[in-house]
């Protein structure tokens, strides 16, 4: 199952007194369509004495990095980090905000969002590769955080399973891209739906080939 994070960044925070360290993710970077969503968790400090065998948080034990759990385990652990964490929250940024701003700073403001809608206020921030500079909380950004850090990892997997449900949504109103299964990302049937059909309006008009396309319209 990969690499098996842990509590190493959030247990000397832990031992400061900081109790309400939030890990922070984001999901949905490369896709050609569909928003960019990020999470943010809060899990107790309890929880580090609580993930053995016969604990409470013996689930944290099956955490991973999203990309590395199928979907049911995803579906499952969402339903536990949401039941067990002091506080968890999923935002969203649009399509058109993120063909106005750009990836990288759409995937910023998702990830404040998601602080922004947590119910208690962190009082350290762990975050996957990102420094957020219009965020004024303490922050530590870890490169790899989401295989490394167990906060970050379950941020992954709920901000995953919250876009993927999203998408599936979206597969009726949009159908024949396969919205349900590659979830806007350009896999080989996606690139033939967009030969027959076109873009459509959850296509990123940022992002190529579907750039080159919209182009290719307008220019005729």
């Amino acid at each position: 199952m990969g690499v098996r994070p842990t509590f190493a960044f959030e247990r000397p925070l832990w031992r400061q007194g900081l109790e309400l360290v939030a890990g922070v993710d984001e999901v949905g970077r490369g896709p050609l369509a569909g928003p960019v969503a990020a999470a943010a968790v809060i899990l107790p400090p309890s929880a580090r004495a609580d993930a053995r065998p016969s604990g409470r948080f013996r689930w944290l034990r099956r955490v991973r990095d999203s990309k590395q759990l199928a979907a049911p385990a995803r579906e499952e652990l969402t339903a536990l980090i949401h039941r067990h964490a002091l506080a968890a929250a999923v935002a969203f940024v649009p399509v058109e905000h993120v063909d106005r701003i750009g990836i990288a700073e759409a995937s910023r403001q998702a990830m404040l969002a998601a602080l922004g809608d947590l119910a208690c206020r962190p009082q350290h921030v762990l975050i996957d590769a990102f420094h957020l500079r219009a965020c004024r909380l303490p922050q530590t950004a870890i490169i790899g955080g989401d295989a490394l850090s167990l906060s970050i990892a379950c941020a992954s997997i709920i901000a995953k399973v919250a876009r993927d449900a999203v998408m599936a949504e979206h597969d009726g109103r949009y159908p024949g891209y396969g919205f349900a299964t590659n979830k806007g990302y350009g896999t080989p049937e996606h690139f033939d739906a967009l030969d027959r059909l076109g873009p459509c309006p959850l296509h990123r008009r940022s992002f190529s080939p579907v750039k080159d396309m919209v182009a290719a319209a307008a220019a005729v």
